[in-house]
């Protein structure tokens, strides 16, 4: 890689990514009322300049090159930094946001013209030399990003600055969605560490951040030399609360202008704001001990789990029962493939014919579930964990919080588990393309693929390197070969999502709300 160097002086918050488990314990003990005292919140009714957010769990980390976990984009993305190109997540389109256009003739190198006179939140300049350190930090260094699995998998990306506002970008072979891919990175300074993680970014986003107290809250300040339209907002602070109800009761009292991760059942009532979102929630399943190596125990879990009762019952009927791990709306979605029936008969009968083939079907599968990632996820592990044992399985359920629940979800996984392992993740595709859930759960060494197969890894660069009709087509045919032959997951639904909207606050939520809530697309009425 080719980087220009400049000399300027930054204060760089370098803290190690375990510094930012530090003092993750929740609060949600906290009653309604102790909890506005402690952020010095206004009294309900009160006109403030602070825009108060309310999440599920704290954030692990604000690190950038971490900003697809849903815990770190919904404060990071577009808020405190800001990608080179911008999915639109009601259209779909790429939009320029630091980078002003892009061009390939060949689709392996692509050209960037980036925006002049933007500023970091350290008063420095924004030029090519920042956009190639945090492309070459987050994609080809061993700082282990997550976005790096998530989007870019093995591959790296050769890098040249031409000139102080271009940059070139080629890939290994043909990729006709690379400026897809750079959108999930954040871009951050040439001078931020690539060996050790940071968990307070300097960004070029609309706000910045002014104080973390860990286990408490996040503020953040507009930013005076945004090179954009001054959010609205002169501060905003975020808190969470584990208990939707909780959550719920801060807007209706006024002590919270904004709450994530709601559902009509937290009485949240007119202030509560459907909008589709872009997660599907799916179990895991890891194919390296008994029973899960056995593929009639897999599909027996299938078979087991009610899906469309768990949607009547706990989600009101808001959501779709899941046939894949993308919903509609994204490229590769087909409305063709059937959701696994619920038949325990059926299941209990592939777990017999496992048992008689010698397969040890009484062995532990343990159940790996984040605490409050989404609402009611221990009733909904619970419901599982009970249909499981009906068809005779012995499921133990492990609920975890973030952090820990992260040492499951992508590679290395722990290889000293007493017992199978069986992950409930919440995926959520904000890009719209199947490439960004094939590639890092399917293909055999994906991020958070537990296995694969070659024929399914074939199936997986053919469709990869398609375009337009044959793209569609050559995905719908990956999922519906993973799930006749292969049988990685057990589907459960696609989600809706529900914020609480004070009612003075003007916001419109889109697909893309729950893992990036753009703070300065927020307004007073």
């Amino acid at each position: 890689m080719m980087l220009t160097k400049h000399t300027r002086t930054r204060k760089l918050s370098l803290a190690v990514a375990a510094s930012a488990l530090l003092g993750t314990t929740a609060l949600s003990g906290c009653s309604v009322a102790n909890s506005e005292q402690a952020a010095g919140a206004p009294a309900s009714g009160t006109a403030s300049d602070t825009l108060r957010v309310v999440l599920q769990q704290e954030p692990p980390t604000l690190e950038a090159c971490e900003s697809n976990l849903t815990s770190t984009g919904v404060v990071v993305r577009s808020t405190i930094t800001e990608p080179l190109i911008e999915r639109n997540p009601s259209s779909g389109e790429l939009e320029p946001k630091l980078a002003t256009e892009w061009s390939s003739d060949d689709d392996q190198t692509w050209t960037l013209k980036l925006r002049e006179g933007v500023k970091f939140h350290d008063g420095s300049d924004f030029t090519a030399a920042d956009a190639a350190a945090t492309i070459d930090r987050a994609v080809n260094s061993n700082l282990g990003c997550n976005v790096e699995g998530y989007v870019f998998g093995d591959d790296d990306l050769k890098l040249k600055v031409v000139d102080d506002y271009t940059l070139e970008v080629t890939a290994v072979k043909k990729d006709p969605i690379l400026p897809l891919r750079l959108s999930f990175l954040e871009v951050v300074p040439e001078e931020t560490s690539a060996t050790e993680k940071v968990r307070e970014p300097i960004g070029t986003g609309p706000y910045q951040i002014d104080d973390w107290k860990a286990g408490q809250s996040i503020d953040v300040s507009a930013y005076a030399d945004y090179w954009g339209e001054a959010p609205s907002f002169a501060k905003a602070n975020y808190q969470w609360r584990s208990e939707g109800s909780v959550r719920a009761a801060m807007i209706t009292s006024g002590e919270a202008d904004i709450a994530t991760g709601l559902s009509p059942e937290d009485n949240i009532g007119e202030l509560g704001v459907s909008y589709p979102n872009n997660e599907t929630v799916a179990l895991r399943m890891h194919n390296d001990k008994a029973p899960l190596n056995d593929e009639r125990v897999r599909r027996a879990i299938n078979y087991a789990i009610d899906k469309e009762s768990i949607v009547a019952s706990l989600y009101g009927g808001r959501d779709k029962a899941a046939a894949q791990l993308v919903p509609a709306g994204v490229v590769g979605h087909s409305e063709d493939l059937p959701v696994w029936e619920y038949n325990p008969e059926k299941a209990k009968a592939l777990v017999e014919e496992a048992k008689a083939a010698g397969e040890d079907v009484s062995a532990p599968i343990n159940m790996i579930v984040r605490t409050a990632q989404f609402p009611k996820i221990q009733e909904l592990a619970q419901v599982i964990q009970e249909q499981l044992s009906q068809v005779g399985l012995t499921v133990n359920l492990k609920m975890l919080e973030t952090s820990q629940h992260l040492t499951y979800q992508v590679r290395p996984f722990p290889t000293d588990e007493d017992g199978a392992i069986m992950l409930m993740t919440q995926h959520g595709n904000q890009a719209g393309d199947a490439a960004f859930t094939v590639d890092q759960y399917m293909t055999t060494k994906g991020a958070q693929s537990a296995f694969g197969t070659k024929k399914l890894d074939e199936l997986i660069a053919t469709a990869d390197a398609a375009t337009g009709e044959d793209r569609q087509a050559a995905f719908e045919k990956v999922f519906k070969y993973q799930n006749d032959e292969v049988v990685q997951f057990a589907h459960i639904a696609h989600q809706t999502g529900m914020l609480g909207v004070a009612a003075n606050i003007d916001y419109t939520p889109n697909s893309s709300t729950g893992d990036e809530l753009r703070l300065a697309e927020v307004s007073s009425k």
